[in-house]
């Protein structure tokens, strides 16, 4: 790498046709220009011809010039994104759970089709990856449905969304008895959530460990179809379960006592987010806050009794 400052001292010259001109326009002295130019001929060989009235670029020295001149437009390049002036134009990453993802992408797009300058990324994840991935800076944005205690990322409340009970419509689930008689169909976070919402509808109940495993899936739009084949129940958020097209195949079952969740909508800490980032995170802020609490958790009448 040339000191930029030969660099510069060199493209003048070769602008200005003489170093008493090349001088002036950069406000040194001669003997500094020729100092400069002659280093980077010590580097590269002959780069101009001096003559008494005029210099003439040898074909090393056209190519440097060139060269110079891609130095100066990377650098305008990256004054103009670290600028960040554009709020509508460039790639902006997100990555959110399924449930908040099912909902949200689709609204994304619509974003998107209103801003076409912007590319926006979308990924599925649960909370472990989306940490790594807004962390190793893959994403921009994140949402988590835990609170991060990591001091590299800032995290703001974004929404609440309550855990469900989701059984086959035909079935009637009152006691832990009738969820052993249905079996669980999990997903990667189904063990948490059906601990967190089950120990608040049976307290004292033997854990989610002691009802069968039905089967598993780890892609949420997808993961309702058992359940509405009449193999199983489960537990997801509000967001998932409103997402699924057979509404009529699936139940459910009212908690008495919900058990609601946060969304966290992350970034790095350590530096602002770009513009484009910022208008992004509005608008998710924008979309969850039209869904208050009491339309997240539809109140249906089937109760749950403890046994």
């Amino acid at each position: 790498m040339h000191p930029p400052q030969w660099l510069q001292s060199f493209a003048a010259l070769a602008h200005a046709g003489s170093f008493t001109r090349a001088a002036e326009a950069l406000g040194l002295t001669q003997a500094a220009v020729s100092q400069h130019v002659r280093q980077l001929e010590d580097r590269l060989g002959p780069l101009l011809i001096r003559r008494p009235r005029a210099i003439e670029l040898t074909p090393a020295g056209t190519a440097l010039l060139r060269y110079c001149a891609e130095i100066e437009e990377a650098d305008r390049r990256l004054a103009a994104r670290l600028a960040d002036e554009d709020a509508c134009r460039g790639d902006v990453g997100v990555i959110t759970p399924g449930s908040a993802g099912l909902f949200l992408y689709p609204r994304l797009l619509d974003f998107q089709a209103a801003h076409p300058g912007l590319a926006i990324r979308h990924r599925f994840a649960p909370d472990r990856e989306t940490l790594a991935q807004v962390l190793d800076k893959r994403y921009d944005l994140g949402i988590v449905a835990l609170k991060p205690d990591d001091v590299r990322l800032a995290a703001t409340p974004l929404a609440e969304e309550a855990l469900e009970l989701v059984v086959p419509a035909a079935s009637e689930v009152r006691t832990w008895a009738d969820l052993q008689a249905l079996g669980f169909i999990d997903h990667p976070e189904g063990h948490a959530m059906a601990t967190r919402l089950l120990s608040r509808a049976f307290p004292g109940n033997p854990g989610i460990a002691s009802v069968p495993s039905r089967g598993f899936s780890n892609q949420v739009a997808l993961l309702l179809e058992p359940v509405a084949r009449g193999l199983g129940f489960t537990v997801i958020p509000t967001h998932a379960r409103r997402c699924f097209a057979r509404q009529e195949a699936i139940r459910v079952i009212d908690a008495a006592t919900p058990v609601v969740a946060t969304l966290w909508l992350i970034h790095r800490a350590e530096w602002p987010l770009p513009a484009r980032a910022r208008r992004v995170a509005a608008y998710l802020h924008e979309q969850l806050r039209e869904q208050p609490r009491e339309q997240l958790r539809e109140q249906l009448p089937t109760r749950m009794t403890h046994e």
